[in-house]
This record gives structure tokens, C-alpha cells and sequence, in this order.
């Protein structure tokens, strides 16, 4: 900046100069962009060869306010100079707007490192562990709302404002507005209850016995939570709801649960032993069986139609659609099983029973 300084100072000798001098510092200063620019384009490239992806995310970050920042001075470093050519009091104000665009674009910064961040830790070619997603999520909205909040602050202050005073104000208006705001508030805290227990996640599966609600969650805000149902309908649930109502997630069971009565006719009671053991065999051989849970076969009652057994156990998947393609073959299966032995699967029936009654004798 010395030799753009002395060629400016050389300049500010010719009053009729003076317009040259605004073009030649704009100019310089969207260079110096253009050139920030390819050099950030060859870091990249250089940290795309590196295993960590953290100078990946701080060069990303860092593109867009270093180059706003050379322009923002520059073009300041322009009007500065025909502020003081033509004597306006507008000057003054110049310092002040390049620090509050350093204020400015220190947050973008950070910003925009965060949400890189944000991605990173949750994107299985970034890392090798990734995190819930949920809490990530979570994490980051804190920390941008921190820098937000941080950077107005500082930019008050810097304009002149007391921020203890404004501190002050906010402890004890926060009273008045918790007060008026309970059902904003609630929302709030029972998100940040999801966030903290994670009874489910962005993704999950959900529905609740006490309330109407199924469906994938698509979105944990800190006031609705979103949740897509079967039907592709959109569905926005106040968090606080969460505080009051039972949650299921089935996306989280560790297997699924295959839990079918078979009758048979009264007529193949006697081969009911025999159906019930190779039943039992043919899941204990079936891959896609969990043999390390709950299985039990047996003959369980008689109906009014039926001699019935049950079949209670548990799949290696918790797939929905693989699910019933396993269910469907088992239970195909147990059919082929009765038919061996000779064997019909019962269906309602009644058997109307006449009894024969000898002549009796008239007498006259």
C-alpha cells in the first residue's frame, strides 16, 4: 500500500488529477480482489491433496470476506480521498464503516466456517465417525446465534452505545417478555429438550399412541419440528407438545417381530406335534432369523373351527420392505409344512351333528 499511497500523494498535486486517482485505487482494489481470488483457487487445490479437511473448510470460509474486505477498503480508501478533495464532512465517517466491515465479514467468517463444520461431522467421506446429525445441528445454530448476538455488540459499541446498559435493559425486560412470550419459550426449551435427550433424529421414524402423529422427521427447529407422514404430508408440531405426549421410534429397534396364529382342522390334530417341530427347525435353519431372540412355536388353543399353534420371533432386519419379503417366505413355508403332513389350514366351518332316533311303537 506504500507505493499506491506515494502515487496518490504525487497526484493530490494536481487538482484536476483527482478523478485519476479514484479510477486508479477502484482499479487496484478489484485486482487485488481478482488476485485474492486465484490465490485461494491454488490453496484450494493444494489442501484438496491433504487428509484433514479442516484447511479445506477455513480456506472455503475464508473466500468471500477476505476479497469483500479488499474491496470494501479500497473502494473506502476512494471515497476517502474525495471526501477530501471536496471537503465533505463525511469523512469522518469513513474509519468507522472499515471497522464495522471487519466486525461484518470476521462473522461471515465464522459463519460460514461453522456451517462447513457442520458438514464435516456429519458426512461419512469427511469423517470417519460421523456424528448425529441432531446434535451437530444443534451445536451450530448456538454458535452462529453466538456470533450474531457477539457481533452486534461489539458493532454497538463501537458506534458509541453502552452495552452494559443494554445488558441491564435485557435482564429485566427478558422477565416481561418471558411473561408475554410462555408459549415462544416453551417451544424453545422443550427443542432444546430434543437436542439434549435425542429421543429421536432427523430421519427417524416416529409416531406417538397418544397423538395422531407418524412419520419421518424432517426438520428440529427450535420452535416446530417437521415431520413428513406416509402420505407425504407435511406435519409442524410445537416442541413443547413433545414434553407431554409418549414418542415411539421404531427406527430405532434392534430387530423386527414375526408374530402369526396357524390353525389347522380338528381332523390333523394328531399331526400338530410334528408341524410344530419342523416349524421350529426351519426357522432355526432360516439366515435371516435372529436365533439369539425370543422363538417360540406352539400349539396354543382350540377354536371353534381350529387347533391352533403361533409362531413368535424375530428378524436379523429392521427394514420395513425386506421385513414382510422374509415374513412372506416363512409363512409360505409353514404352508408347504402343514401340506406335508398331510394337513389343511382351517378355515370357518360348522359341523351339524343329527342324532338317530329309534321307531317307537304306536299303540292303539
Amino acid at each position: 500500500m506504500n507505493a499506491m499511497e506515494n502515487l496518490v500523494i504525487n497526484l493530490a498535486g494536481h487538482d484536476n488529477l483527482w478523478i485519476v486517482q479514484l479510477f486508479i485505487i477502484v482499479l487496484a482494489a478489484v485486482t487485488a480482489g481478482y488476485i485474492l481470488n486465484k490465490i485461494i483457487d491454488r490453496l484450494e487445490l493444494h489442501t484438496d491433496k491433504t487428509a484433514t479437511v479442516w484447511d479445506d473448510a477455513f480456506i472455503e470460509a475464508c473466500r468471500k470476506p477476505a476479497i469483500w474486505l479488499v474491496w470494501i477498503l479500497g473502494i473506502n480508501f476512494a471515497a476517502s480521498v474525495a471526501a477530501q478533495k471536496m471537503g465533505s464532512p463525511l469523512q469522518g465517517l469513513i474509519d468507522p464503516i472499515n471497522r464495522l466491515a471487519v466486525i461484518f465479514l470476521g462473522a461471515l467468517f465464522l459463519n460460514n466456517f461453522i456451517k462447513r463444520a457442520e458438514r464435516n461431522l456429519v458426512h461419512p467421506d469427511y469423517i470417519a465417525k460421523p456424528m448425529d446429525a441432531t446434535t451437530v445441528i444443534a451445536i451450530g445454530k448456538l454458535l452462529r446465534a453466538s456470533v450474531i448476538i457477539t457481533a452486534i455488540l461489539v458493532a454497538l459499541q463501537l458506534f458509541g452505545y453502552s452495552i452494559s446498559g443494554l445488558l441491564a435493559f435485557g435482564g429485566i425486560g427478558g422477565i416481561a417478555v418471558g411473561f408475554a412470550a410462555k408459549d415462544l419459550l416453551a417451544n424453545f426449551f422443550g427443542g432444546l429438550m430434543i437436542y439434549l435427550d435425542r429421543p429421536f433424529s432427523v430421519g427417524d421414524w416416529v409416531r406417538s399412541p397418544d397423538k395422531e402423529i407418524e412419520g419421518t422427521v424432517e426438520d428440529i427447529g427450535w420452535r416446530l419440528t417437521r415431520i413428513r407422514t406416509f402420505d407425504k404430508r407435511p406435519l409442524y408440531i410445537p416442541n413443547s407438545a413433545f414434553a407431554s405426549i409418549s414418542v415411539e421410534n421404531p427406527s430405532r429397534m434392534s430387530n423386527r417381530r414375526i408374530y402369526e396364529t396357524v390353525g389347522i382342522r380338528y381332523a390333523d390334530i394328531n399331526a400338530m406335534g410334528s408341524i410344530v417341530n419342523q416349524v421350529t427347525a426351519m426357522l432355526m435353519a432360516h439366515s435371516e432369523i435372529d436365533t439369539q431372540q425370543t422363538m417360540i412355536v406352539n400349539f396354543n388353543r382350540f377354536s371353534e373351527s381350529s387347533v391352533d399353534f403361533f409362531i413368535y420371533t424375530f428378524t436379523k432386519t429392521t427394514d420395513w420392505i425386506q421385513f414382510h419379503k422374509i415374513k412372506q417366505e416363512i409363512l409360505l413355508e409353514v404352508a408347504e409344512i402343514i401340506a406335508a403332513n398331510r394337513a389343511e389350514i382351517a378355515f370357518p366351518t360348522s359341523t351339524l351333528h343329527i342324532e338317530t332316533q329309534s321307531e317307537v311303537p304306536v299303540v292303539g
